[in-house]
């Protein structure tokens, strides 16, 4: 069995061309080629050493807790790591955009950077939120997308008792109306391709197991689910999807 990158691809577009209804679900990984790092691997946020942050763990300073009982470290970490200002899409964002165009295709993104959007895409389901949308905590007004960036206080506030922040899924959160509507797509999907995302975080890698049908997995590391797909990709997104 021919098992080339030439073959598989041949595959993948096969799999496009013959789809009614496409999801293509995202993690971390999708970005990076946009040059935002990754949490998981070996150079990603979690394994970096940030003087300051080295006695922490990286699901507390993203947490809940993190947010209201320690706000000014929460918010110290989150200017540092989560700014994307200046940072553009890459070619697979950019190529999901033109795909939309011809097919009923809709993006689920583990990503809170909004750069699928940014390129284009109309059918984006965030189930992690976005950094690009802020809000009180207390009365719910919104606030512009780079305003806790751009603040000058350590502590954005608005009301008396609310903090000014983002409209992220943080741990100990609930997830967002947008991962019931990931769920609802996928079960009526004839394709879904998994990128970029090592299937270990959860509930969103339980996602797959809504769908019936060929599951195409592109990532450079191993998934606990790769026995699972018609095709598997270890080449650079950028690589796969540049020859769509």
């Amino acid at each position: 069995m021919d098992n080339s990158f030439e073959s598989r691809l041949c595959k993948l577009k096969e799999l496009i061309n013959n789809s009614n209804h496409i999801v293509f679900f995202g993690g971390a990984g999708v970005s990076t080629e946009s040059g935002i790092p990754d949490f998981r691997s070996k150079d990603g946020l979690y394994n970096t050493p940030n003087v300051g942050f080295e006695n922490y763990s990286p699901e507390y300073l993203l947490s809940h807790t993190c947010l209201y009982k320690e706000p000014s470290v929460f918010y110290e970490f989150y200017r540092q790591k989560l700014n994307v200002e200046g940072i553009e899409p890459n070619i697979t964002h950019k190529k999901l955009a033109e795909l939309e165009k011809t097919k009923d295709l809709v993006v689920v993104t583990q990503n809170i950077d909004g750069l699928h959007q940014k390129a284009g895409s109309k059918n984006v389901l965030e189930i992690h939120g976005t950094t690009l949308r802020n809000y009180c905590s207390n009365c719910g007004k919104k606030f512009p997308s780079d305003y806790i960036f751009k603040s000058k206080d350590p502590i954005p506030r608005c009301c008396k008792s609310g903090f000014i922040r983002p409209d992220v899924t943080l741990y100990e959160e609930s997830l967002p109306h947008a991962f019931e509507e990931a769920i609802y797509a996928i079960r009526k999907a004839d394709l879904m391709i998994v990128a970029g995302t090592s299937l270990t975080v959860y509930p969103a890698a339980t996602l797959t197991s809504y769908f019936r049908g060929p599951l195409v997995i592109i990532n450079r590391d191993e998934t606990n689910q790769d026995s699972m797909a018609a095709l598997v990709f270890r080449e650079s997104m950028g690589e796969v999807f540049k020859e769509l």
